[in-house]
């Protein structure tokens, strides 16, 4: 949370004090940073064990490393965030691709998208049943194809087209989302009673080259039916990535984001701030710690947003300037973060 009951008066306090400083802090040559996350949810010390813990940790630290690895040798914020994904899909312990919710039928259904903020381009896939890694294919879609969203078989045929690794939908399966399942089926539960956390994965990144990335992919929700799909592959809503303001990842109650638009919303509210800042006359600079409390008021005004019809989950952002934030009003969010500047970090609870 991190703020997140801060009262909307204070990021219009935070725009008075920016408006009479317009020269943000720069991104010094060769930052970057990166944000990751593995879900949202109910998310409690007491109900894990040590050993739940540090595998937790353990799988979020590989990706983070990932990623880092990535951007430290000078490579793409794209790459990072696709490397951490990737990552993340292939852990059973995540609900994306193995590992993804059942559907009420018994199978799976995967979403994904990623967006390059240097020119918005963007690509998605919904409810694909034997893409591997779907960030991959919502990669291929931004990249080969003249559109930004696919879904279903129309998915799938292009998969094949462009040579993506296929597996049957059982390669997805795993014990414990299958009882989850069951539990609903048997006790009349809705998704949320047996999804203690949303287990959607992400990132963003800010690579050394100023440009912005970010990417989101999930299973969606346990027992979902009638292709239902939430926010993850919705550009503007679970991800979204401009060069001139942020990028950013959402996972959590996906109806919820897309009403609000969460990933543009946050990034828009952050543009304007910088546009009040260029049409004052000072040319003192914003300090850091002062943009960084200005850019988590943001993000937590808009979780809040969501709270209020709600909605519960998380985003994950990272700023031009190389800020790494969480944001959710949920007890937990797995999440992790590194920088440049030596930050490197995993957390799972929300007094972390």
């Amino acid at each position: 949370m991190r703020g997140f009951f801060t009262p909307l008066a204070a990021v219009f306090a935070l725009v008075i004090t920016a408006m009479s400083s317009p020269a943000i802090a720069q991104k010094a040559e060769g930052q970057w940073s990166l944000a990751i996350h593995g879900g949202a949810g109910t998310i409690a010390r007491d109900k894990m064990t040590p050993e739940e813990d540090a595998a937790y940790r353990a799988a979020l630290q590989q990706a983070l490393d990932a990623g880092a690895k990535v951007l430290a040798e000078g490579g793409e914020a794209l790459d990072a965030v696709e490397a951490v994904i990737l990552i993340l899909e292939d852990d059973p312990r995540f609900n994306a691709g193995r590992g993804a919710v059942f559907t009420w039928e018994g199978g799976h259904e995967l979403d994904a998208s990623i967006m390059d903020g240097r020119d918005r381009d963007a690509g998605a896939v919904a409810g694909v049943t034997g893409i591997r890694n779907p960030i991959l294919l919502a990669r291929k879609v931004m990249t080969d194809s003249p559109h930004v969203m696919l879904a279903g078989e129309g998915a799938e045929v292009f998969a094949s087209e462009h040579g993506l690794e296929r597996v049957p939908n059982e390669w997805f399966d795993t014990e414990f989302r299958r009882e989850a399942l069951e539990r609903m089926k048997s006790r009349s539960l809705s998704s949320l009673d047996v999804d203690t956390k949303f287990g959607t994965v992400g990132a963003v990144a800010l690579d050394t080259h100023g440009n912005l990335a970010a990417g989101t992919s999930t299973g969606g929700m346990t027992g979902k039916r009638w292709n239902r799909i939430g926010d993850s592959p919705v550009i503007g809503a679970g991800t979204y990535a401009d060069n001139r303001s942020c990028a950013v990842s959402a996972t959590g109650w996906g109806e919820y984001f897309i009403r609000v638009g969460v990933a543009h919303e946050i990034c828009a509210r952050l543009r304007f701030l910088e546009t009040m800042n260029w049409l004052s006359m000072s040319s003192t600079p914003v300090g850091a710690e002062e943009r960084t409390y200005m850019v988590q008021l943001v993000a937590d005004e808009v979780m809040r947003d969501v709270a209020s019809l709600g909605g519960d989950g998380g985003i994950i952002l990272v700023t031009p300037e190389g800020h790494a934030l969480y944001s959710f009003n949920t007890a937990g969010m797995y999440r992790g973060r590194a920088t440049s500047e030596g930050v490197n970090e995993v957390a799972i609870y929300g007094d972390e």
